[in-house]
C-alpha cells in the first residue's frame, strides 16, 4: 500500500526539527492526549471488570450456579438425584435446600430473615458458607438439635452471639385449640458468617435441612443446588444436566435470578467506555489540526515533490503515514502505561492512601475496600484498534488538503 519512497518522507516529517515549534507542541500533545485517552480507558475497563469480577463471587459464595426445581414442590429423595446430577458433565456438586421467610426475635429486637434448610455436608459442594464463618461452626448444625447460623448484619441488629437463644416466627399459620397460630420455634444461635454482601449478611438464616421440614411440615427439600465447573456456563450446562432426572424439573440460573444487577453492569461498562472514548477522539481532533498547520507549513515542499512527479495519492499517503505514526506512538505509550496502572492499581491506591492519611473506600461503608482489577487483553486489543481507526481517520482530510495544493501556484513567489 506504501512504497519506500512516501513512507520515508512520512517518517522524515515526523522526526525531523520544524521550523515552527508551536507545531511540534500540538503534535507531542496529540500524542500524549491518544495515550492518556487509551490508559485511562484500559485501567477503567480493567477496574470495572475486577468489580464485576469481585461482586459475582461474593454472590456465587452464597447463592448458587443454578437451582433446580421439582414441579411438586418437594423431592421425595433428594440424594438419588443429587447422585444422578453428580454425574452429570460439568457439575461440581448438589445440594438441597428448603426456603421460607420468618422473622427472629431476641428480646425486643426483630429482624426478618429468609430462612433457608440445608444439608451441611453436602453444602460445602455448592457454597462457601463454612468458609466465611466469624464465629461459631459450620459443622455445628445437626439435625434435632435446632441451630442456626446468621449473618453477621442480622446478629448485631439482634445482638446475639454464638450460644444466644433466639426464636424464629414463622408466617406459616398452624391449627390449634385457640384458633390459627403463627408457628414459633426457639433455635440456639450455632454461629455467624460474613459473606461481604449485605443481601445475605442482613437476610439469610441457615438452619438444617431435617428441623426445618419438621418446622413446616414437608415431605422432602424444595429443590437442589447445583455448582458448575464453568460459572459463565453455568445455564447451558444445567439445562442439559436435568435432562438426566425423571419427572418434571424446572431450572433457574444465577444470570436469572441478578439479570437486573449484571444487566446494569454492562450498560454502566458500555456507557463508561463511549465517554472515555471522547477523550481519543479529542486528541484526533488535535491529530487533524496538527496535520493541518504540517501541510500549511511544508506547501512549498508538496509543490516540489508534485513536480518531480509525485501524484495526489503519494501526497496523501505521505501525511496518512505521519498522523498514524504520531497515534501509533501515542497508542504504544497508552497501552503500556495502562496495562502497568491495571496491574498495580491497588499497590498504587494504598501508597496514595498512605502518603495522604485517607481511604476512598472505607471498610466501614464499602463491602469493597480495595480497588480490584482485571485485566483482559481481549479490552486492550478492542481499546487499541478503537484508538488507531480515530487516529487514522483523523489523517484523511489533511492528506486530501495536501493534495489538492497547486504547484504553480505556490512557487510563484518562490
Amino acid at each position: 500500500m506504501f512504497n519506500p519512497f512516501e513512507a520515508f518522507i512520512g517518517l522524515r516529517y515526523v522526526r525531523a526539527r520544524r521550523r515552527n515549534h508551536f507545531i511540534s507542541f500540538i503534535s507531542l500533545v496529540s500524542m500524549l492526549g491518544i495515550a492518556v485517552g487509551v490508559l485511562a480507558l484500559i485501567t477503567v475497563l480493567s477496574v470495572m471488570n475486577g468489580f464485576q469480577q469481585e461482586l459475582t463471587g461474593r454472590i456465587l459464595a452464597m447463592a448458587t450456579h443454578a437451582d433446580v426445581i421439582h414441579e411438586d414442590g418437594a423431592i421425595d429423595d433428594w440424594r438419588a438425584a443429587a447422585g444422578v446430577l453428580n454425574r452429570q458433565d460439568g457439575i461440581v456438586g448438589a445440594a438441597p435446600y428448603f426456603r421460607a421467610e420468618g422473622m427472629l426475635v431476641h428480646e425486643h429486637r426483630v429482624h426478618g430473615v429468609v430462612l433457608r434448610g440445608i444439608d451441611p455436608d453436602a453444602e460445602t459442594t455448592v457454597s462457601l458458607v463454612a468458609e466465611k464463618m466469624e464465629s461459631g461452626e459450620f459443622s455445628a448444625l445437626k439435625p434435632g438439635a435446632y441451630g442456626m447460623i446468621i449473618g453477621s448484619e442480622a446478629a448485631r441488629k439482634l445482638g446475639v452471639m454464638p450460644g444466644d437463644t433466639i426464636t424464629l416466627v414463622a408466617p406459616q399459620a398452624g391449627a390449634g385449640a385457640a384458633g390459627f397460630l403463627p408457628r414459633l420455634k426457639r433455635f440456639t444461635v450455632a454461629g455467624i458468617f460474613s459473606a461481604g454482601m449485605h443481601e445475605f449478611d442482613s437476610g439469610l438464616a441457615l438452619v438444617h435441612l431435617e428441623d426445618a421440614l419438621a418446622l413446616f411440615g414437608r415431605a422432602g427439600p424444595a429443590g437442589l443446588r447445583l455448582k458448575t465447573a464453568d460459572v459463565m456456563q453455568a445455564p447451558r450446562i444445567s439445562r442439559e444436566a436435568v435432562q438426566a432426572l425423571p419427572g418434571q424439573y424446572e431450572v433457574m440460573d444465577w444470570t436469572g435470578r441478578h439479570a437486573v444487577f449484571f444487566r446494569a453492569l454492562k450498560t454502566e461498562k458500555r456507557v463508561m467506555t463511549l465517554i472515555l472514548l471522547l477523550i481519543i477522539a479529542v486528541a484526533a481532533f488535535n491529530v487533524i489540526a496538527t496535520l493541518m498547520m504540517v501541510v500549511t507549513d511544508k506547501q512549498a515542499d508538496i509543490a516540489v515533490l508534485r513536480t518531480l512527479g509525485a501524484g495526489s495519492r503519494n501526497i496523501m499517503k505521505i501525511f496518512i503515514i505521519q498522523g498514524t505514526v504520531i497515534g501509533l506512538a501515542g497508542i504504544l505509550l497508552g497501552v503500556l502505561g495502562g496495562v502497568w496502572l491495571a496491574e498495580n492499581i491497588n499497590a498504587i491506591t494504598t501508597a496514595v492512601e498512605q502518603f495522604l492519611n485517607i481511604r476512598f473506600l472505607s471498610p466501614d461503608v464499602y463491602y469493597i475496600s480495595e480497588l480490584p482489577s482485571d485485566l483482559r487483553w481481549q479490552d486492550v486489543a478492542v481499546t487499541a484498534t478503537l484508538a488507531f481507526l480515530l487516529a487514522v481517520a483523523g489523517t484523511i482530510y489533511p492528506a486530501w488538503r495536501a493534495a489538492q495544493v497547486q504547484p504553480a501556484t505556490v512557487l510563484r513567489y518562490e
